[in-house]
């Protein structure tokens, strides 16, 4: 679990960058006086309703609602997530980034793991260089020059130890190969390498930096192996069988009982299971990442859809025939992380699986995945393709326009549902319809309020007759006092200018009287004046950040564009005649507690005094 990225640095961290800069690099912008304005780059429009705020630091759009800080810029146009986009501002500004707590590793050796990953990747792309049954292997695949540069491919020798004598330099070096899953070892505590006569594919996170490996077994024959020093083997046994989550299993028969060394068909990795990916490390979660996902990002500025497909040739061989959307899981099914990010890519994702009833289990486990994630004008499809083909083999015999085609022809999510729901349902009787309804109940109700839902509940009323109720009439509101709504609007100018300007809370020395009021907002208001004195040189974005998880956050994102006529002096003004306001009306307020207090039983001296004073106040206006 990822540790909490402190408040006062993400402040000192917007403090520093300068948002403009950050989205003139991205987006091509015009001055237009104090803020900058552009086409939004989140939306298709011919007239520029995107504003950049220097001031601010702060972005809005007038057309789609796009907004934020330069942290959800990069959010937004790069698809980073928070912490990845606080890290890629960090890096600009020189910083790094601290974590409170919960972290899976040390933040120091994050570095190291980056940096070891990396020159790992390098290490077996150098030996695909080296290895002619490697480079036959992707040969006869059909994949190009390029396609394998751009992917970064390489090979693990047919040896137990040539990446740890390659970047074992050190007994630290060795331990940081093992935590970032490059080693593993035996019984009796030897170390030796993960991945033996393998090709490898190089595991990407969303900023670029490899994070794990996947490796596949070769399988053409070879007449020698690789030889291996004894000691860093396994001891007495010899590995025929590996997961990339669990310890090796070993087979004592493959010992060479003469030399105490593993056997030819032992040593080699392709013994074992097909693919082999990197365990779980402080770097990679495999329930959380996509392969090819960063390939995607770069090929296409504008992403329209993604393509969910099984492996890694499958993504592969996509992106060679044209079609770069492609991305796959990890040996994992479908996860409700997997969903969020698909979706933060776009709002069309394409689940391509085989046809048979595995293919079609995995389809419904990513149906499940991505139904509280189907908010309005989000759309997954399911590609289920012949038996005995896959994408990369479909790719190649019926080419892009076939691919295409059946992409076009995607079973959308509604009717794969009601289809897999109703398949052993006889809806020409109630019983059927009746538990048609109960089957879908549960599953429709995960999907977010909008039209979606209310379309999938229209379809489930026509095909079982059954109307579901998914929320209660809204209760009647009591009147309201006539004074409420200029109450109301006062506080709400008040948090308004204060969102804007957030120096103003400068103006005002505790203790505030007014946070006794009993008006709406006013938490709201006194929790934004302590925040801004407590944090000087807090811009609006910077501000807005520290709301981003709460429920106030989109009311106070329409309040930071909000037209406010005049400058900054009308704007002090206003500020302090609003809290002024609000001041005198909590002496009301107390005035008319304490006379209702009076009326139902004696006061003491000192609230004597109070009132005293309070008749005194409202008389001179004080």
């Amino acid at each position: 679990m990822a540790g909490r990225i402190p408040e006062k640095f993400i402040d000192d961290l917007l403090a520093r960058i300068d948002i403009v800069d950050v989205i003139a690099e991205r987006v091509q912008m015009r001055k237009a006086g104090r803020d900058w304005s552009a086409r939004c780059p989140f939306h298709d429009e011919r007239s520029p309703s995107f504003t950049v705020s220097p001031a601010k630091q702060f972005y809005h759009c007038f057309g789609c609602g796009a907004h934020g800080s330069a942290i959800g810029f990069l959010m937004n146009y790069d698809r980073l997530e928070f912490p990845d986009a606080v890290e890629e501002l960090a890096k600009r500004a020189g910083l790094t980034v601290p974590y409170e707590g919960g972290r899976a590793a040390p933040r120091e050796d994050a570095g190291d793991l980056y940096d070891l990953l990396e020159a790992a990747a390098k290490f077996y792309r150098r030996q695909l260089d080296a290895s002619a049954s490697a480079r036959d292997y992707f040969a006869r695949r059909g994949l190009d020059a390029a396609i394998i540069a751009r992917f970064n491919l390489g090979y693990a020798p047919d040896a137990w130890d040539a990446l740890k004598n390659a970047l074992g330099t050190s007994a630290a070096r060795i331990a940081l190969l093992e935590k970032a899953g490059l080693l593993t070892h035996g019984e009796r505590g030897g170390k030796y390498d993960r991945f033996r006569d393998r090709v490898m594919f190089p595991i990407l996170d969303r900023r670029g930096r490899t994070i794990a490996f996947g490796g596949r077994i070769l399988t053409t024959p070879k007449t020698k192996s690789a030889t291996s020093s004894g000691t860093d083997a396994p001891e007495n046994r010899a590995v025929v069988e590996e997961s990339g989550d669990g310890p090796p299993v070993f087979d004592s028969r493959a010992q060479d009982a003469r030399t105490n060394e593993p056997t030819q068909d032992a040593r080699k990795g392709g013994s074992g299971a097909k693919y082999l990916n990197s365990p779980e490390t402080p770097l990679f979660h495999k329930g959380r990442e996509l392969f090819g996902l960063w390939q995607v990002r770069e090929a296409n500025p504008k992403l329209a859809r993604l393509i969910v497909v099984e492996g890694y040739m499958d993504v592969i061989s996509l992106h060679q025939a044209g079609v770069t959307q492609a991305v796959a899981t990890l040996g994992t099914a479908t996860t409700r992380d997997h969903a969020e990010i698909l979706f933060r890519q776009c709002a069309d994702v394409y689940f391509c699986f085989d046809g048979d009833r595995a293919g079609r289990q995995a389809a419904w486990r990513a149906l499940e995945s991505v139904l509280p994630r189907m908010r309005d004008g989000r759309q997954a499809l399911f590609l289920f393709l012949p038996d005995g083909e896959d994408p990369d083999s479909l790719i190649r015999s019926e080419g892009l326009a076939g691919f295409e085609q059946r992409l076009q022809a995607a079973t959308p999510l509604s009717e794969f549902l009601f289809g897999e729901l109703g398949k052993d349902v006889n809806l020409a009787s109630l019983d059927g319809k009746a538990r048609l309804a109960e089957r879908a109940r549960p599953l429709l109700a995960q999907i977010p309020d909008g039209a979606f839902r209310d379309l999938m509940l229209a379809e489930l009323d026509r095909l079982t007759g059954v109307q579901v109720q998914v929320a209660a009439a809204a209760a009647p509101q009591r009147p309201r006092p006539r004074a409420q709504p200029a109450q109301r609007s006062l506080v709400r100018a008040a948090i308004t200018l204060l969102v804007q300007q957030p120096a103003l809370a400068a103006a005002l020395q505790p203790p505030w009287m007014f946070a006794a009021l009993r008006q709406p907002g006013v938490p709201l208001l006194v929790e934004l004046i302590e925040l801004c004195r407590a944090r000087p040189g807090l811009a609006t974005g910077a501000l807005l950040e520290q709301f981003a998880a709460r429920d106030e956050a989109k009311a106070l994102q329409k309040l930071a564009v909000a037209e406010f006529p005049g400058g900054e002096d009308a704007a002090r003004a206003e500020f302090v005649d609003a809290i002024a306001q609000l001041e005198r009306q909590t002496r009301r307020q107390r005035l008319e507690d304490l006379r209702r207090q009076q009326a139902e039983a004696a006061l003491s001296e000192a609230q004597k005094q109070e009132l005293r004073e309070l008749l005194a106040q409202v008389a001179g206006r004080t």
